[in-house]
């Protein structure tokens, strides 16, 4: 039991930590300084950092979620 509980923690870590690369390269291509004053201000940098966890918590949650309904779907027969 202890080694699938080490086992699913290291896939949690390796998908949360592949889409964050996804959605970091993604986010580049957003113009950001449409919203922004001075997107070359601290704030303005701190916010994209914040929507780019935001969605790779979303998106890793959703794909993780998938995995293990997927899984739980054998119990049912």
């Amino acid at each position: 039991m202890p080694e699938s509980l080490g086992q699913q923690a290291l896939l949690y870590i390796l998908v949360n930590l592949t889409v964050l690369v996804f959605v970091w390269w993604a986010i580049q291509s957003f113009k950001f300084e449409l919203f922004v004053k001075d997107p070359d201000d601290i704030k303005a940098k701190v916010l994209v950092i914040l929507v780019t966890l935001g969605l790779t918590h979303l998106v890793s949650g959703f794909l993780l979620n998938y995995l293990n309904w997927s899984m739980m779907l054998r119990h049912l027969f």
